[in-house]
């Protein structure tokens, strides 16, 4: 599926190196992200798709951390 893909690549991008317009656009991708997986969790109530999702929202945290000051 394509969005398992996307997912996987969002959980594996490097956050060095970002600017304040890349955090806002990854952290803006992780939301759409996670929302699809919902979307596929609810249908299937697969557990591999709950644990990606916990993953890629994770790392959306992280860079919204980071958006806000907080190292």
């Amino acid at each position: 599926m394509e969005i398992k893909e996307q997912a996987q690549e969002f959980i594996g991008m490097s956050m060095s190196n970002m600017s304040t317009s890349d955090r806002v656009h990854a952290s803006r991708k992780g939301k759409e992200i996670v929302l699809a997986l919902n979307e596929i969790f609810k249908e299937t109530k697969n557990d591999d798709i709950m644990d990606l999702m916990k993953e890629v929202t994770i790392k959306k945290q992280k860079i919204e951390k980071r958006l806000k000051g907080r190292p």
